[in-house]
């Protein structure tokens, strides 16, 4: 089995491709399940109106930073293992490039918090902050960064997909795509909070789905 070599206190661990695909595939669902607990038992969010994001804010903020730096992580140690189970194959450099930045992007949109607004946390203005703060601005950048990459990256891999015959995993890919551009692009301001949360199932949800078909074929 295919395996990255760590060196740690004079000691040689193997970590299998299969396990580092699995922590890319466990990214998006880590990500989603743990916001929508916490829209669940966070007492006045609204996701209706107010981004998952905004879960970094209050007492119990720190929750929702972990969990992007941790889903953020886990992609990057996905990205490992796509780039070695693809090596020699279409897509082997930059399928696994874009997922890597996706994963850079989640850790830069956790530890960069955005500014209190949309009500959020009690006492934040009721909608936009008039101006931003610099982290405020580089969470925007992250979270543009994981968005934007994972979208390229579905393309990348319908190409991938085409030239392996694979013809219903390519037209998912083109769809996912498409509709990501679609949700995130519609001219609504006000449905801004929902559209995100759409978006995120698109393109996490496919991301579980391509490293766990990756995974799949490595073992058959």
């Amino acid at each position: 089995m295919t395996s990255v070599t760590l060196t740690r206190a004079g000691a040689t661990r193997r970590v299998p491709t299969a396990r580092l695909l699995a922590a890319g595939a466990a990214a998006g669902p880590l990500w989603l399940g743990l916001s929508f607990a916490q829209v669940l038992t966070r007492d006045g969010f609204d996701v209706s109106r107010q981004p998952l994001s905004l879960l970094a804010l209050g007492d119990y903020g720190w929750i929702q930073i972990a969990n992007f730096v941790v889903s953020g992580l886990l992609a990057l140690a996905g990205a490992v293992g796509l780039r070695r189970a693809l090596r020699g194959g279409p897509a082997e450099t930059w399928g696994p490039l874009l997922v890597a930045v996706y994963g850079v992007g989640l850790v830069v949109a956790g530890v960069l918090r955005a500014d209190p607004s949309m009500g959020w946390p009690a006492g934040a203005p009721e909608g936009a902050p008039e101006t931003m703060s610099w982290h405020s601005v580089g969470h925007g950048v992250g979270a543009m960064l994981a968005f934007g990459s994972l979208t390229i990256a579905c393309l990348v891999f319908a190409r991938r997909f085409q030239r392996l015959r694979e013809r219903g995993w390519a037209l998912c890919s083109v769809l996912c795509a498409l509709a990501t551009v679609v949700v995130m692009a519609w001219p609504d301001e006000g449905s801004i909070s929902i559209r995100m949360v759409i978006g995120s199932v698109f393109v996490f949800g496919w991301l579980t789905a391509v490293s766990v078909h990756t995974l799949t074929e490595r073992n058959h």
